[in-house]
């Protein structure tokens, strides 16, 4: 067998079967569970076939044998194949998702204040679904919209910035002074930008602060220093993640003689949450229009060996506004938690079609 692509009906029907058997257990499938499972019934007629066939799986490498007397477990690249069958037969899709996962999502997600209480809910929710990691992050867009900022003095050279959007987002900032700026200088540059830029979006804001810098001089442009200075460290192009559900990798079995130092390390991995964010920004892509099932994590962060992720782009109205998933070990469900990261996506792009005030 020389491509996972190429394999026949009953292999594809066996392999299957073995995914979701471990899925669902945990333990190495056996050829005789596998024979009577429902995904492999009237294509693998006996143990002694099944027995078999697997036995071809696994010189594909699609199957692995954790012990020599033990059954069988789908590998990285088995797991590829039970996905890419999932999806090729339409389980995969958001209205599919069983009706209890859909009516706690929307439970958790309908009465969210704003963007950045959503993305928060995303990161529970998804984890209580799939017993992973729900992630959730937040970009400010260029062309999300200023409702107000306010700036309050810590120190001789530290201010604390708070910028609302309109689409809900609340970012809070500490930020580093180049000088000193009296609390009557923050008041003021606050007060400038909420009269002048109110309602603007992000990137505008930018563009028109350099423009009046480029035309102004004497005093007045010193303040627009301090204002450009202060908005740059406001709204920077970095973005927010939001983590729960860490703890349920403490009880996934990962497999492996070192498996604690593993999940020490792993833990310490996802507690990085500029990590996650590059994690995520190396494999979401704004094209992708489905949901993304990613095997290869340890490519990007060898501490996350043995983890998926499943993610989506969070959108509005086809641009970018940061991306959601879950992260969690081989054996998750991928069924429900796929249906379950599309449902969210596509009820985030009409969350914030709402808040920006754009027909549903």
């Amino acid at each position: 067998m020389q491509n996972a692509a190429h394999i026949t009906a009953r292999q594809r029907a066996v392999l299957t079967a073995t995914a979701q058997l471990y899925i669902d257990s945990g333990e190495p499938v056996s050829s005789q569970a596998v024979a009577q499972a429902p995904a492999a019934q009237g294509i693998a007629v006996s143990s002694a076939t099944v027995r078999n066939t697997m036995a071809d799986l696994a010189d594909a490498g699609l199957l692995e044998q954790p012990h020599t007397s033990a059954g069988r477990v789908p590998s990285a690249k088995g797991f590829r194949v039970y996905v890419e069958t999932l999806s090729a037969g339409e389980r995969i899709r958001p209205a599919l998702l069983q009706p209890a996962s859909r009516t706690q999502i929307d439970a958790t997600l309908n009465q969210a204040a704003g963007t950045q209480d959503f993305l928060e809910r995303t990161s529970h929710v998804l984890a209580s679904l799939s017993s992973g990691v729900g992630l959730a992050v937040a970009s400010v867009s260029g062309s999300d919209l200023l409702e107000h900022i306010h700036f309050s003095r810590l120190s001789a050279n530290t201010a604390l910035a708070v910028v609302v959007m309109r689409s809900g987002l609340v970012r809070d900032r500490v930020l580093t002074l180049n000088r000193e700026l009296s609390a009557v200088e923050l008041e003021t540059a606050a007060r400038f930008l909420n009269e002048n830029f109110r309602g603007w979006s992000v990137e505008r804001v930018r563009l028109e602060i350099q423009s009046h810098i480029e035309r102004e001089r004497s005093e007045y442009q010193r303040l627009l220093a301090s204002v450009e200075d202060l908005w740059a460290q406001s709204v920077p192009a970095e973005q927010t993640v939001y983590v729960e559900g860490v703890l349920n990798l403490v009880t996934a079995p990962l497999g492996g003689a070192d498996e604690r130092l593993r999940l020490r390390e792993m833990l310490a991995a996802l507690e990085e949450k500029e990590r996650l964010i590059a994690l995520l920004n190396a494999y979401i892509d704004a094209r992708q229009e489905s949901v993304r099932v990613i095997f290869d994590l340890d490519e990007h962060a060898p501490a996350m060996e043995g983890l998926v992720l499943i993610a989506a782009p969070a959108m509005v109205n086809g641009e970018t506004r940061g991306a959601l998933g879950v992260i969690g070990p081989k054996r998750i469900d991928y069924e429900t938690t796929m249906n379950a990261v599309g449902y969210v996506a596509q009820l985030f792009d009409r969350m914030l079609q709402r808040t920006d005030g754009t027909a549903l």
